[in-house]
């Protein structure tokens, strides 16, 4: 359950802390008193929009956070997807700073896809709008699908399908509208394939060519620094160093007359003369070996050219060249079998089609008995709200062609009146009753949902009278099993709280703040005369508002 809220710089509030109650939780207030800023800060918690249009001090941060209580089973749920829960708490928060948002899931930095995903599974927010997708046929197949998680499996199925069934009749379509440029195509490709066989390429040959290229083109430069190391090391001339090294070890040979113990500086000395002449030979080899004509250069430089060509055209390695190579190939064979290939498609796509039509048949199947059922269960709840001559059912026909979401397409049907032809609903329903309707479908598919916490904006939009009282008595039912917090104008809905809140807008020094508070028994007295007799609140106004709280 959402346990407490705490806005900061958001509109007409400075700061704002409420703490909700399980039950029913009802918000009160003046028009434009800032209900709705109250409830659009939740919904920037959930991730909705937040800029700096929305901010009331540009030069502060705003900030939304949202405080969670959750059972085992949620708490289990969510850390399964790499969110700790410390103490059953869960903390989300939304600050705006520098035009940036920043989102954190209990201190922990997110994106705005993670906090959704983990904030659905937390409230569910119904906006003031939201009866009017009850207008949209399209929607009303969505909410048959989540009446019953049995339709997950069977709508995957279906969605696998379709994609395979796309992919091969997509590609059927293709080869079958180029069959006049085929012989061309064929052409083509096979001059490619030629391009690149021909070249006979081995993975990382490029590397070594280009090593080769650059020794090759600087093979001057390298001989004459070869040239002049030779000549201050080798023994051409009296003063190169291996000259040097020789004539001093003779040298110190002589010591072995005068010093029985001299033998270990002969060594080393002899050791360096060694070393140096060893240098001397490799250096020799190095040299011949650095010695390119122009005709090396030139095929070098030819066969990268060729090389980077084929790169440029097929891929950046040669690995990623010879991968296309079999591509091609793959190609001219399934251009060169055209007809061989025709029919292996038709008869992947026919195979295809097959599974689709019964895996669309299952489907249909499961959602028919699924919206039998939901329909009689919705229409015992419009019962409930005051329909009282009510049938609600859902008409089914089939697409012409099959779809990701199978081929059904359902629209939701009613009749509200005896004598009165059953019709679409997008076409007979009233506002009042789309609120009705709506609130009958939420309390239905919130039996069978997870979501602990649902809010409503205003969903009693043009009810009243007995109407407005069963209303009221359906989300305090609903409030016997999760969390409902609302915004109501109404009094028969507002009697019915199980904690209620006042919104005020009041002016502290040149500014206008909206505020929240609990109400106290008496404080829900009050508020609910003030429902029921506006301006004039009487002795024999307050004296109903009790009655309507002890009733």
């Amino acid at each position: 359950m959402l346990v407490n809220l705490h806005i900061v710089n958001i509109a007409l509030i400075d700061e704002l802390d409420i703490d909700f109650t399980e039950g029913l939780n009802v918000l009160t207030g003046e028009t434009g008193a800032g209900k709705s800023i109250i409830i659009g800060s939740i919904g920037i918690g959930l991730g909705g929009r937040f800029d700096a249009g929305l901010l009331r001090d540009s030069e502060k941060d705003g900030l939304v956070e949202l405080l969670f209580f959750v059972e085992d089973g949620l708490a289990a749920e969510l850390e399964a997807e790499d969110i700790e829960v410390h103490d059953g708490e869960v903390l989300i928060s939304r600050r705006l700073s520098g035009g940036r948002s920043v989102n954190r899931i209990n201190d922990r930095t997110v994106t705005v896809a993670k906090l959704k995903d983990v904030a659905q599974k937390l409230i569910s927010l119904h906006a003031q709008h939201e009866q009017r997708t009850l207008l949209k046929a399209a929607s009303h197949l969505e909410i048959v699908d989540s009446y019953d998680n049995s339709i997950i499996a069977a709508k995957k199925e279906v969605a696998d399908l379709y994609r395979d069934y796309k992919k091969v009749s997509d590609k059927l379509e293709s080869l079958i509208s180029d069959d006049t440029d085929r012989a061309k195509k064929l052409d083509y490709i096979r001059y490619e394939i030629n391009s690149i066989e021909s070249a006979r390429l081995k993975p990382g040959e490029d590397m070594l060519l280009e090593e080769l290229f650059k020794k090759a083109s600087n093979s001057q430069q390298i001989a004459e620094i070869t040239s002049e190391v030779m000549r201050l090391t080798g023994y051409d001339s009296p003063m190169s160093s291996g000259n040097q090294i020789s004539e001093a070890l003779q040298v110190l040979t002589r010591l072995k007359k005068y010093d029985d113990f001299s033998d270990e500086l002969i060594g080393l000395l002899s050791d360096i003369e060694a070393l140096m002449s060893d240098f001397s030979r490799e250096l020799a080899e190095y040299a011949s070996e650095m010695e390119y004509d122009e005709e090396t250069l030139k095929q070098t430089s030819d066969r990268l050219d060729l090389i980077n060509t084929l790169k440029s055209r097929y891929g950046s390695t040669i690995e990623e060249v010879l991968g296309q190579l079999a591509s091609l190939k793959d190609q001219e064979e399934e251009l060169a079998s055209y007809d061989e290939t025709i029919a292996k498609l038709s008869d992947e796509k026919a195979a295809l089609e097959s599974e689709l039509e019964k895996a669309t048949g299952k489907l249909t199947k499961a959602r028919k008995k699924t919206a039998d059922a939901l329909c009689e269960t919705i229409a015992d709840a419009m019962r409930e709200l005051n329909f009282n001559d009510v049938r609600f059912t859902m008409h089914f026909d089939e697409a012409k062609d099959y779809s990701a979401n199978g081929k059904d397409i359902a629209e939701f049907y009613i009749s509200t009146n005896i004598g009165e032809d059953i019709r679409p609903l997008t076409q007979v329903a009233s506002g009042g009753e789309l609120s009705r309707v709506m609130l009958a479908i939420k309390s239905v598919i919130s039996e069978t949902a997870d979501t602990p916490t649902l809010i409503f904006d205003e969903i009693d939009v043009g009810i009243s009278g007995i109407t407005a009282e069963k209303v009221g008595n359906v989300m305090h039912r609903l409030g016997e099993t999760r969390q409902i917090i609302t915004i109501t104008h109404l009094p028969q809905i507002a009697a019915c709280a199980d904690s209620s809140y006042v919104i005020e807008k009041e002016v502290v020094g040149d500014k206008t703040i909206t505020g929240i508070s609990r109400l106290s028994d008496e404080g829900r007295v009050m508020e609910l005369a003030r429902l029921l007799g506006g301006a004039s609140v009487t002795d024999s106004v307050i004296a109903t508002a009790r009655e309507m709280l002890e009733r």
